[in-house]
């Protein structure tokens, strides 16, 4: 592999020369806040521990700040990107900055939520700096649709960074943790500055790593019925699980059915469960319709309730809603 020029990565004046040919003005629709710092570039794609041998998705390559960095260590690179502007760019800067890897990198011009296929091989590894308002949702169908993504790095608001991470009884864990923790074990892997973006955000950023699970979690019920009972418990965080399950039960007491067979406590809430505790629950859903309610009265916990109530967290989607405070960022 021939190594690239020790200059080929983007800086500040670069990367407003960039915008300012393509007539690009960063929007806060779209998180077009762009990494302007090579050195952050090269961290990320570092702590992402890619490999000569990896095929990259890059999810948001915006000016291709980081698709630059990924080039100089994978063996591909395929960016998705739905900026009409950006995606007609980023084959140039990459021929340009990079002539002797060109051949290597692949753009799919497309809304990634609507991506099912790549082109090219398989990709081994996903290192994006994903948009906030969208992350949690684009960061699951990614792993869902590509299974032989192994590793993944991504950039997002630090408050999400935190969700994504947080372990069973954190005040932050939530739907967006239980989903992630579905596909893989998930970590914190460090903070990203304001100072590193042009312009910068309003808000800070944090790494998240994930890394696949060796075998997939082993359940007779669909994802979607598991992730639906996720839902539920979280839609109504302050609840017991009795009361939050009602609904995607059927009843209260269906709901207490499933729980007891399941071997978790109806007084629990979902922030103390783990994934797969909300899977042994789904697999008993069907449980509740015949189940001998006097057992489920009967049922006592082994310890009194410590589950602290939190406040109130969104869902995956709502997670990643955009509000005032929550700014996305691009390389």
């Amino acid at each position: 592999m021939t190594s690239p020029t020790s200059d080929a990565l983007l800086g500040p004046a670069e990367i407003r020369e960039l915008a300012a040919a393509l007539g690009v003005r960063p929007t806060k629709q779209r998180g077009q806040n762009f990494v302007i710092d090579a050195n952050t570039v090269r961290r990320i794609v570092r702590t992402a521990e890619v490999r000569p041998d990896d095929v990259v998705v890059e999810v948001g390559p915006g000016l291709g700040s980081l698709t630059l960095g990924l080039l100089e260590t994978a063996d591909r690179v395929v960016a998705v990107e739905i900026d009409d502007v950006l995606a007609s760019a980023l084959p140039a800067t990459v021929a340009a900055r990079m002539p002797q890897r060109a051949d290597r990198f692949s753009l799919v011009h497309s809304d990634a939520m609507q991506v099912r296929e790549l082109p090219g091989p398989p990709p081994t590894a996903l290192v994006a700096n994903l948009p906030y308002n969208v992350a949690v949702p684009v960061l699951l169908h990614m792993l869902d649709t590509f299974p032989t993504i192994e590793r993944t790095l991504v950039m997002v608001q630090a408050e999400v960074a935190d969700r994504l991470a947080a372990p069973p009884g954190s005040k932050v864990y939530g739907v967006p943790s239980v989903k992630a923790n579905w596909y893989a074990d998930v970590k914190r892997a460090g903070s990203i500055g304001r100072n590193v973006f042009w312009p910068a955000p309003n808000v800070d950023s944090g790494l998240v790593s994930l890394t696949r699970r060796a075998e997939p979690i082993s359940t007779t019920v669909r994802k979607s019925d598991v992730f639906a009972a996720v839902d539920a418990a979280f839609a109504q965080r302050r609840k017991t699980l009795r009361a939050a399950l009602a609904g995607w039960a059927g009843s209260a007491a269906a709901a207490e059915a499933a729980l007891v067979a399941a071997g978790v406590s109806p007084q629990a809430r979902g922030e103390s469960l783990t994934v797969e505790e909300f899977v042994r629950i789904a697999e008993n859903r069907g449980e509740a319709s015949g189940a001998d309610t006097r057992n489920a009265r009967r049922y006592r916990p082994e310890t009194a309730e410590t589950a602290e109530t939190a406040e109130n967290t969104e869902t995956a989607e709502s997670a990643e809603s955009a509000t005032e405070n929550e700014e996305s960022t691009q390389p």
